[in-house]
């Protein structure tokens, strides 16, 4: 009685803990799910923003505003192309290594791109943008390079698929429209000749020497014949 109150203990708290270990999964997967929409809508939101000041400003603050937006443009597309090839081509994981390092760069300019929007000392920010728009070209033409060099590696590849599946579909091809087709031989053409030829002599020297030739066949009875297999034969006439 012991040993089933101590295994039906067991099984309780083995469920309780599977039970605890579920929910913190979901938990997690959740929280992890709002995060992302959160991220995702304060993204969306920044660069609506972004794109409105670098159109309907001028001076500074629309610089500034469009030099975050080319950053943030040019990152998020080499990152998704990376992420996305990466998983079809396993040498893509250390061009994704440097993106990453190359991501703590355009990080740290986005932040201060963003502090200098809120700087009030406008003469001083306007000294500043050659050096950033320098910097921004640098890292944006970097992965620029990465990404570009993703895809011309992931296009060859197809292309060379491409290739070979048409070699193969032209062997196919060929091999389905490889048939023997068989000819008469001169040989036996002449010797068919020459076999109908003798016959044709012997049937000339029976008739000249007056030979019988087989005696003629009976035609049939046409009341005896039956068209259809379920019809009866008449049956022919007898005389007394």
């Amino acid at each position: 009685m012991e040993a089933v109150i101590l295994i039906l203990g067991l099984l309780f708290v083995a469920f309780m803990a599977l039970g605890v270990y579920v929910s913190v999964k979901v938990i997690g997967a959740a929280k992890r799910g709002v995060d992302r929409t959160i991220t995702q809508a304060r993204r969306t939101v920044e660069e609506t923003t972004l794109r409105a000041k670098s159109y309907g400003q001028v001076g500074v603050a629309g610089e500034l505003a469009q030099l975050r937006l080319s950053l943030r443009t040019s990152m998020r597309a080499t990152q998704e192309a990376l992420q996305a090839g990466v998983a079809e081509d396993g040498s893509l994981s250390e061009s994704l290594g440097l993106f990453q390092r190359l991501s703590v760069h355009g990080q740290e300019l986005d932040d201060e791109l963003k502090r200098l929007e809120r700087e009030p000392d406008r003469t001083t920010v306007a000294s500043l943008l050659p050096g950033l728009k320098q910097r921004t070209q640098r890292i944006t033409h970097s992965a620029e390079s990465l990404r570009w060099a993703a895809r011309d590696r992931a296009r060859q590849f197809a292309d060379d698929d491409l290739a070979a599946l048409n070699t193969q579909i032209d062997v196919e091809a060929g091999a389905l429209r490889h048939w023997t087709v068989e000819e008469p031989s001169a040989g036996a053409g002449a010797g068919a000749g020459a076999g109908a030829g003798g016959r044709g002599g012997d049937r000339a020297r029976g008739a000249e020497a007056g030979e019988e030739g087989p005696e003629a066949l009976t035609a049939r009875d046409p009341r005896a014949q039956t068209g259809y297999p379920w019809q009866k034969a008449v049956r022919p006439e007898t005389t007394n």
